[in-house]
């Protein structure tokens, strides 16, 4: 008899460690808060997120200054890493990131692969070519006798193989922006608030401009399937642009005009 209660004793004791351990992980706030650290995926995209110094590893931008400010809404620690955009929504359900947070398009794709916060900024994709040729491509048909390179997997992408146009994947989109420069392509498609920081006078790209808007969207944050942090960021989010800071922020990197309105 009592080895027999010994057993129900020890089959209760695993079956409520089971039960305490899936409403840990069923919790994506209470685990952020355990480790003490956000975790945010991002890549090289200013004026989104970018390093304040090249390879300082210290990362600034409208969507990295957010991002330490709702990690400390949530008091814990912020580390930002790259990763690689085309299988972002796999490096976030594995765990290794926390959130998707790099001026991420809001598609049907993306709702089907992660939970996603109200949409925060507007965008489009434009495509970016030299100015000496920019007059001879206004129209999507002309587009299509042009190499392109465009970030892998991003709405860029998509918005090429809407077209049938084949094009060179890059890991971002600053690397796209190179191989138009160094004349490997003669265009790609960036986001526009990207093209908006990256080409033209007085920037780092001086010869390239902007072309045809291909299509327009919204930014969203990318978190785990029903993760409670999603509730907790559109609040965060709220409460920041009622307090200006939101804006704040967005005048620092001149894409005020583009936040959309709480």
């Amino acid at each position: 008899m009592k080895r027999m209660l010994a057993i129900v004793l020890a089959v209760c004791m695993l079956v409520l460690g089971m039960t305490s351990c899936g409403n840990s992980s069923a919790s994506d706030m209470e685990y952020v808060k355990e480790k003490g650290k956000l975790i945010v995926g991002i890549t090289d995209f200013a004026p989104m997120d970018y390093e304040k110094v090249e390879g300082s590893e210290e990362w600034i931008g409208f969507d990295a200054d957010m991002a330490k400010k709702f990690a400390e809404h949530l008091d814990v620690e912020v580390e930002f890493i790259e990763i690689n955009w085309g299988t972002k929504a796999t490096t976030l359900e594995t765990k290794v990131i926390d959130v998707v947070w790099n001026g991420m398009t809001i598609t049907d794709e993306v709702k089907g692969l992660m939970g996603v916060s109200e949409p925060y900024c507007m965008n489009a994709q434009v495509v970016v070519m030299k100015n000496d040729i920019a007059a001879n491509y206004t129209t999507t048909d002309s587009l299509k006798s042009l190499t392109f390179a465009v970030e892998d997997g991003s709405a860029g992408a998509k918005a090429l193989d809407a077209l049938g146009i084949t094009y060179t994947a890059c890991d971002d989109q600053a690397k796209a922006l190179m191989e138009v420069a160094a004349g490997s392509t003669q265009a790609c498609v960036i986001d526009l608030l990207m093209a908006g920081a990256m080409i033209g006078e007085g920037t780092s790209y001086p010869t390239l401009v902007k072309g045809l808007e291909l299509t327009s969207e919204q930014y969203g944050v990318g978190f785990r399937k029903d993760s409670d942090l999603i509730a907790e960021f559109n609040k965060f989010w709220k409460a920041a642009y009622d307090a200006g800071t939101v804006t704040e922020v967005a005048t620092t990197y001149g894409i005020a005009q583009n936040i959309i309105a709480k």
